[in-house]
């Protein structure tokens, strides 16, 4: 909602779609005349670039945004705002994948989060009455060991930080932290301003997370405080299906929800760079006691750095898949 009557003046430009580093034609209208002095353009407090009347969408993050414009008069000054929404400037490539090797999987555990750390794939597993946090062996699908959640919750997304277990649950509005070694609780968290526990990932520093919007938060890992947060982006619009995460190398790599079809997210600006085609994959599973097809679909992905592969599977699925990401010619 723009927010402009109080004001002798209003913004002027065409649309209110654009582009990463698109020149915008943008001027203010004076109807009372008034002696303007200066004008500044900011989005995010950033001060933006303005020459020739053109105005350079010259941001780092990218989706719903506000554009505030401080226009200098008569020795005071006059704050406009309008509400634009700010694209990727180019549409995503296109991958595709080859399968490298196949291993079992169980099929009870309808997969929410997947990780490797130092060869243990540590997995999570959702549904109430079925909710868990694993260490299995991912060449034999042997579960090393498993903790039971309670089953009023649902678990979702995990990531591994400092010699911690991060996890979420869905609408509970609260995760949990446990031992890395032993899978001890150490603690619980309540969410901010995100609404729900969808996918986890770390960089390293930040814990990083998905609630079912166009929003993924960076969470503090000693405070769980979200201290600021992305949208996703394509060329074409602000989109809001990242569910399970994996972080590798500044990308952000996230299933869509109920989709075959993977994310690659820049992790500065949203953008979303990249679509993993994973078409075909679930013709490899054999459908077992807990199959249902709108519930049993693709999600899990974890990057095996030493492998240089990722590991992909299904919510109740029989197979892991380790993969190979292809960009398509």
């Amino acid at each position: 909602m723009d927010r402009q009557k109080a004001t002798p003046f209003k913004i002027k430009m065409a649309g209110k779609e654009f582009k990463q580093k698109e020149r915008v034609a943008v001027s203010i209208t004076n109807p009372q005349n008034k002696e303007i002095t200066g004008v500044r353009y900011a989005i995010d407090g950033k001060k933006l670039p303005f020459a020739d009347g053109m105005v350079t969408m010259d941001l780092e993050q990218l989706g719903n945004k506000t554009l505030t414009v401080t226009v200098n008069y008569d020795d005071t000054s006059a704050t406009l705002s309008k509400s634009i929404r700010v694209l990727a400037p180019y549409p995503p490539d296109i991958y595709t994948y080859e399968i490298v090797n196949e291993y079992p999987h169980d099929t009870n555990a309808y997969t929410q989060g997947l990780e490797f750390h130092d060869g243990i794939l540590y997995e999570s597993t959702g549904k109430r009455d079925r909710s868990s946090l694993r260490k299995v062996n991912f060449e034999t699908g042997k579960v090393l060991q498993k903790v039971d959640m309670d089953g009023t919750v649902f678990g979702e997304g995990i990531t591994i930080l400092n010699d911690k277990i991060f996890m979420l649950t869905w609408q509970s509005k609260k995760g949990f932290i446990y031992n890395l070694q032993d899978l001890q609780k150490l603690d619980n968290f309540q969410y901010g301003e995100s609404k729900e526990g969808w996918g986890l990932t770390n960089d390293g520093e930040q814990l990083i997370k998905s609630d079912g919007t166009e929003k993924i938060w960076f969470l503090n890992p000693e405070t769980l405080i979200e201290e600021s947060y992305i949208q996703t982006v394509t060329n074409k619009s602000v989109f809001n299906k990242a569910n399970e995460l994996e972080y590798v190398d500044g990308k952000i790599y996230a299933n869509v929800y109920q989709k075959p079809s993977i994310m690659i997210i820049d992790a500065t600006s949203g953008a979303i760079e990249g679509v993993v085609n994973f078409g075909g994959l679930d013709k490899k599973v054999t459908k077992g006691p807990n199959w249902n097809p709108t519930d049993n679909v693709l999600n899990g992905i974890a990057y095996h750095p030493d492998r240089k592969t990722f590991f992909v599977t299904g919510k109740d699925w029989d197979k892991l898949f380790e993969v190979n990401i292809l960009k398509k010619e």
